[in-house]
């Protein structure tokens, strides 16, 4: 990844609907979400969330696919990995020792909530 594209996506999610929009795509995955199921997750108005989307997907951080007259968006996985490679390809090689586990990505604890049948 070059700098320019890791600013440009950086930048992108340096905002706190977009950051909140993105977030919400990686946590559905590659099935994504249309505008309408997006806006009523996040309470944002469709004219609002239409400039985000266009602002991640010119960053390169969303794609989209249509299904007959269905647009769903998406996070784009390749390039948020290679996004988090870039900031995290040089960890510690200034170091005077290895950094070890700390270096590496993080893994997020996930908790699943179940709920309970009536």
């Amino acid at each position: 990844m070059k700098t320019k594209d890791a600013v440009e996506s950086l930048a992108a999610l340096a905002q706190e609907s977009r950051l909140a929009i993105f977030r919400m795509l990686v946590k559905r995955g590659p099935g994504g979400y249309t505008p309408t199921q997006l806006g009523e997750k996040l309470d944002v108005s469709s004219p609002t969330l239409s400039f985000h989307l266009k602002e991640l997907q010119h960053a390169g951080l969303v794609d989209v696919r249509r299904d007959g007259r269905f647009l769903y968006y998406r996070a784009n996985f390749v390039h948020m990995n290679h996004l988090v490679g870039f900031l995290t390809e040089n960890c510690c090689v200034l170091a005077d020792q290895a950094c070890g586990p700390q270096c590496g990505p993080v893994t997020a604890e996930v908790s699943v909530t179940r709920r309970k049948r009536a």
